[in-house]
């Protein structure tokens, strides 16, 4: 798809689309089709495109969320939702399902909520995109980084770092998020504040608890809640040979990224197991266990739902052993069994990114950006699109949903823009 072009010699009003992910292409594609006399090019600092999305939910690519009310849509954006509030005005989920579906891809939803392509193949969307790339001439650039973005006379010049510079009319940062400060220096360098990056989406690492000797046990609905916060959330829970993982506890990362970040990702957690029952409910179904089924060892009845394994990880903790029964359970052990499935505590001392879920919390402040244009505020021509802003999603497809979002209103403002510029 390398298209050899030279743009800078081109008469027509450019877009460079600085990043080849989600955000990127979906501005790209977008802005070609809206304006069909647009020179678009994107430029991709690696030697792939689409890389994200492909990777992304397994293979499959988590598209979107099944969620269709704007106001529970912002709810699941830990940073950026008074801006994306704004921003889904004019693209939001509803549109996502009908762009892929006006282009033969079809989504389907999961109880939990997420949506994939029917094909089950993350391949389904990036060729879906790379497709609409080619049908509209959009020129790509690969393994070339920009160093530095400057306002030039007639719009803006680029900088590479193999020493090479492109002019453009419009320019659109959606390079994804940088895990360093650093790295966004040269966008700071036009004026834009940058909230400090901080990792997000991660799992918790718990080196040396006996809770890892389960490792690949899963709780469908457990609740987990770090000490000292008001940080907690509900939902499955996957334990680990490192610790914890799973939805639950994502999505409790997402939370708690900035705070979780100053603790130096050491603090405790407390699990229940059991869904979030209190302790006088617990307290209330163990004696009637007791009374109905006391001649019963207690390992061979697992309650609640509760993977056998843990079941018997559990009591072995609070005492119990193989052959006690119902009816000989003593008091202090069935205490102690309470605290353990309603408010189970252990240490976390650090995290892991989990798979390729790499987001991060931080980024250009979205002080300085419209959200009904994507344009900076500081510069005409400038445009931001994806998790480059302070804009981040729990898992499930929300940050797709603002790479879709944000790519789509940057594209459609400047196709406008270069148009009045022809006329």
């Amino acid at each position: 798809m390398e298209d050899k072009i030279n743009v800078q010699h081109t008469k027509k009003q450019v877009l460079v689309v600085i990043g080849g992910g989600a955000a990127g292409f979906f501005t790209a594609v977008n802005a070609a089709r809206m304006n069909p006399a647009l020179e678009v090019v994107v430029v991709e600092k690696s030697s792939k495109l689409l890389a994200k999305v492909k990777i992304s939910g397994g293979g499959r690519c988590n598209v979107t969320h099944a969620c269709f009310e704007r106001e529970k849509l912002i709810d699941f954006y830990p940073r950026g939702k008074h801006f994306l509030k704004k921003a889904f005005h004019h693209f939001y989920t509803v549109d996502t399902v009908e762009w892929f579906a006006s282009r033969g891809v079809e989504l389907k939803t999961e109880s939990d909520g997420r949506m994939f392509p029917v094909s089950n193949n993350s391949q389904t969307i990036v060729h879906a995109l790379l497709l609409e790339a080619s049908k509209y001439r959009v020129s790509i650039m690969l393994q070339r980084s920009v160093e530095r973005a400057r306002p030039a006379e007639e719009g803006w010049e680029l900088s590479f770092s193999d020493g090479t510079t492109l002019k453009a009319n419009f320019v659109c940062i959606a390079s994804g998020g940088f895990p360093k400060a650093e790295q966004f220096q040269w966008i700071a360098e036009l004026g834009h504040t940058i909230v400090p990056p901080v990792p997000s989406l991660f799992t918790f690492n718990m080196p040396g608890t006996p809770i890892t000797a389960l490792q690949g046990i899963s709780v469908a609905d457990a609740v987990v809640k770090i000490v000292g916060t008001k940080l907690q959330w509900q939902g499955p829970v996957l334990i680990t040979h490192w610790g914890l993982s799973g939805p639950a506890v994502l999505k409790l990362s997402a939370w708690g990224a900035t705070e979780l970040q100053e603790r130096n990702y050491i603090f405790e957690v407390l699990v229940n197991w059991i869904g979030g029952m209190n302790e006088q409910t617990l307290r209330t179904q163990l004696q009637t266990q007791r009374s109905s089924h006391g001649a019963k060892k207690i390992i061979n009845t697992p309650l609640f739902h509760l993977p056998q394994r843990l079941w018997t990880f559990l009591l072995d903790a609070a005492g119990f052993n193989g052959d006690t029964r119902w009816a000989d359970a003593s008091q202090s052990a069935v205490n102690k069994l309470i605290q353990l499935l309603s408010a189970h505590r252990m240490e976390v001392r650090g995290k892991t990114t989990f798979k390729e879920e790499f987001v991060t919390a931080g980024g250009v402040d979205l002080s300085g950006i419209d959200p009904h244009t994507m344009q900076s505020k500081l510069h005409e021509g400038l445009y931001f699109a994806g998790e480059i802003m302070n804009v981040d999603g729990i898992t499930g497809g929300f940050n797709f949903q603002h790479a879709w979002t944000s790519g789509y209103i940057a594209a459609q403002s400047i196709a406008a823009k270069a148009e009045m510029m022809f006329k």
